[in-house]
């Protein structure tokens, strides 16, 4: 990863710190995205210094607006000519339904818009590092959910944990159809679960929920653990060649029926680029 450029989101905690850190250490330079800046400072400090390279650099904004999304991208764009590596890892959990500015559910927003509209603001960034590769951090709960693409945002009805998987079965569909769309362009994408890891997410969902997701921490796994396939896949040079898969624990699994669905996924890419103003 000598020299590499990688972005990523949702590293200022968690598996997405642990990842932006080891990938540093391998040589790295990474672009963290965040919304807080207290902890991004903190974030930005802590990863390993990279010898008299340029240094590692931090970007602000909420990723569940999509001006911000948008903003975002154009000033990473223009820094970051070459982009090798982006890391699509920020996500979030609410126990009740809230609506952005641009009127989308928070979890659909938050989970699945702001992998689309960053990584299609930077498309021209990792075609020009070709090869490049896009990550996106999916996960398993996405099993037992559906799209209803007549309510993506969810206003028939609000449960926490569906909103949440439906949100993670956009990131794999999105990955499918992002593979095909870029297929023989010199970028990859891949995507993964990481496992159930303790870390800071749920904490600030709100409610029962918050109370139920500590409890559960508690058989949780390490973030080091989980951040393991999230370095595999933007570094391994056995991953390379591969496109459009899911993977856990470095290999790669099947998601369901509904993560396979490719005419789910060409809507999904359709009705994403139409909410964002974006031709896809």
């Amino acid at each position: 990863m000598k020299g590499k450029v990688v972005v990523i989101t949702g590293a200022t905690s968690g598996i997405g710190e642990v990842a932006a850190q080891r990938l540093a250490a391998m040589g790295a330079r990474i672009v963290l995205v965040a919304r807080d800046a207290a902890r991004g400072q903190m974030a930005l400090t802590r990863l390993p210094s990279i010898g008299a390279g340029a240094p590692h650099s931090i970007y602000y904004g909420d990723l569940s607006r999509i001006a911000e999304s948008k903003r975002v991208a154009a000033e990473v764009a223009a820094a970051e000519p070459r982009i090798d590596v982006l890391i699509n890892n920020a996500g979030a959990l609410f126990s009740t339904r809230q609506v952005t500015a641009d009127n989308l559910e928070q979890t659909f927003a938050t989970n699945h818009m702001a992998y689309f509209v960053l990584t299609l603001g930077l498309k021209a960034n990792l075609l020009a590092a070709g090869p490049a590769r896009v990550v996106n951090t999916a996960s398993s709960a996405h099993q037992g959910h559906s799209l209803d693409f007549d309510d993506l945002q969810a206003t028939k009805g609000y449960a926490a944990i569906r909103a949440y998987g439906r949100s993670k079965l956009c990131n794999i569909l999105f990955t499918r159809e992002l593979a095909r769309r870029w297929s023989g362009k010199g970028v990859t994408a891949n995507c993964l679960h990481p496992g159930f890891v303790a870390t800071r997410f749920g904490d600030g969902s709100g409610g029962i929920l918050s109370g139920v997701v500590r409890i559960a921490k508690i058989f949780a796994i390490t973030p080091e653990k989980g951040a393991e396939t999230i370095v595999y896949l933007a570094s391994s040079p056995e991953v390379a060649a591969i496109s459009g898969e899911y993977f856990y624990k470095c290999r790669p699994a099947t998601p369901t029926a509904g993560g396979r669905d490719d005419a789910a996924a060409t809507r999904l890419w359709i009705e994403s680029a139409k909410l964002a103003g974006i031709d896809g």
